[in-house]
């Protein structure tokens, strides 16, 4: 099956993709189910167990629930890769998103990408550099954090401490 440049378009944009050979990313299209969502559909369900990764390739979706949403609406883009871990692991989806209009996409299967992996283990290798890589972000991030805090809270007993000290001599004072 021949895939065309609709579909090749958005997984060359997609970040997790990115570093795949044009030929490994034409199977990863072959092998994805296309599928069209229509108004008011569910693409993706918090809480529901994920089993693949859906690439937005045209129309309008939002996400209605999730982390970070603070009770509003995000827009997703054409292109968005939605619960790309699914096709990876097992785990439930994180978010609600809806299609506020026609939506096409390829539903990225978990079983589908196995198979894919068991014929190109430079998959495997790709998306193990990958994750390791997002992992690797996220240890510095919190240790970013983790410095932050530590700084605060040294500040917070240094105050502390001044304002304990100030406490005793005016206490001797009278």
């Amino acid at each position: 099956m021949q895939v065309n440049e609709t579909l090749m378009r958005p997984m060359c944009g997609v970040p997790l993709f990115r570093g795949l050979s044009l030929e490994q990313i034409s199977m990863i299209a072959r092998s994805a189910e296309r599928i069209v969502y229509r108004e008011g559909d569910t693409i993706i369900a918090a809480d529901s167990e994920g089993d693949a990764a859906i690439l937005v390739v045209s129309g309008d979706a939002v996400r209605i629930s999730g982390v970070d949403l603070d009770g509003g609406l995000e827009v997703i883009d054409e292109g968005s890769l939605l619960g790309e871990m699914a096709m990876l692991v097992e785990m439930e989806y994180g978010s609600t998103v809806i299609a506020r209009g026609m939506v096409r996409a390829l539903r990225i299967t978990r079983e589908g990408l196995q198979e894919l992996m068991e014929h190109d283990p430079a998959l495997v290798d790709h998306f193990l550099h990958k994750i390791a890589g997002r992992l690797s972000d996220l240890a510095c991030e919190l240790r970013s954090v983790d410095q932050a805090l530590a700084s605060a809270s040294e500040a917070s007993t240094a105050s502390s401490s001044s304002i304990t000290g100030e406490s005793v001599r005016q206490a001797q004072l009278h």
